[in-house]
């Protein structure tokens, strides 16, 4: 288990994390920090504990909307993928009907071709 050390709002934190996760978790602490000092310059100083709040509802609104833009995304995804099985679909089965029709021409073309080499045939003539 690993530790961090991450100031937020001009007080130090020691948090613990898994192996490897420290500069994530730094690097959120510096959002949050971020988000609190430009929540300081638009307000001023309204208090600690306020501006850290407003913060918090600040970033769980990002949260919130990224959570929803991704659903819209998911569901754009399961659309498409869904568009794409029937047009699968559609292709598979304009493959079978062109082939069934190609087939066919060519059973056409060899059964002409056989009359037309029965009547090409020499024929024995009788007076």
């Amino acid at each position: 288990m690993a530790a961090v050390v991450v100031t937020i709002a001009g007080r130090t934190y020691r948090m613990s994390c898994e192996d490897g996760e420290e500069p994530r978790l730094e690097q959120l602490a510096r959002y949050v920090e971020g988000k609190i000092l430009s929540m300081r310059e638009g307000f001023g100083e309204i208090g600690d504990q306020r501006i850290v709040v407003m913060a918090a509802l600040a970033i769980a609104d990002e949260a919130t909307d990224a959570r929803g833009r991704a659903q819209a995304m998911e569901m754009d995804i399961a659309a498409l993928r869904a568009e794409l099985d029937a047009a699968r679909k559609a292709s598979a089965a304009m493959e079978a009907r062109v082939a069934g029709a190609l087939e066919d021409a060519a059973r056409r073309l060899e059964r002409l071709n056989a009359d037309l080499q029965k009547s090409a045939a020499p024929r024995d003539e009788f007076p």
